[in-house]
């Protein structure tokens, strides 16, 4: 992770009360066109650990993963930054 994306997911971890002391795995969707995001999004999280938090990089709220992630019961918080907006998911 750059520099700026770790500040970016420390920031948004803490902003979004996701677990600060996980581990945690990072997807930039930035460049990404729909439905890349949601679609790695949701194929990342099948692949990680329930004790794993999730951070996405996106270029807006991602507003359609949302419902599918209140489907499969994650938590999840969104923070918005200048250079991007970041979603922070976990398992509760």
């Amino acid at each position: 992770m750059g520099v700026e994306t770790t500040e970016l997911a420390d920031r948004a971890v803490e902003a979004t009360g996701a677990p600060a002391d996980a581990p945690r795995d990072r997807l930039d969707a930035r460049d990404l066109g729909p439905p890349k995001p949601l679609k790695n999004t949701l194929e990342r999280l099948t692949e990680l650990d329930d004790d794993t938090v999730l951070v996405q990089l996106n270029d807006r709220a991602p507003q359609h993963l949302y419902p599918k992630l209140d489907d499969r019961g994650y938590e999840y918080g969104t923070a918005e930054y200048d250079a991007a907006v970041v979603t922070t998911i976990w398992t509760p």
